[in-house]
């Protein structure tokens, strides 16, 4: 199986998926959409096919409202996300990612202590 590439609209749909925890029909994800976004269910049907082509869900077409599943989880699509931008946009290097990152002074002093347990996690695993 590739990587999960999604666009930013089937990455929309998949976070709705994710959410819900089971097999959803059209109509189900439309109107989770419809919380946040003006979306046409025609639209969420023909996104729905193509992500079905693209291997991103599963259509289960044993009822007649087909149900879709998500064929990668959440964690997995963020990590072949990230890849992608880290390579993209940074030239693979985090450093120059959680540069960038900090540079805004957005994080908390709460997400900064966070962060540095991560680090400190990471570090520890590379010992091993």
């Amino acid at each position: 199986m590739t990587d999960p590439h999604p666009t930013e609209g089937e990455l929309a749909i998949l976070h709705v998926l994710w959410k819900l925890g089971a097999p959803a029909t059209v109509r189900e994800v439309h109107d989770e959409l419809l919380r946040s976004k003006d979306t046409a269910y025609t639209t969420v049907l023909k996104m729905l096919t193509i992500m079905s082509d693209k291997k991103l869900v599963r259509r289960d077409e044993s009822e007649r409202s087909h149900r879709y599943v998500p064929l990668h989880s959440e964690p997995a699509v963020q990590s072949s996300m990230l890849k992608t931008f880290l390579q993209n946009t940074f030239s693979g290097s985090a450093v120059k990612l959680v540069q960038s990152a900090l540079a805004d002074d957005r994080a908390s002093a709460e997400d900064l202590e966070a962060i540095g347990k991560l680090i400190a996690q990471a570090k520890s695993r590379r010992k091993k």
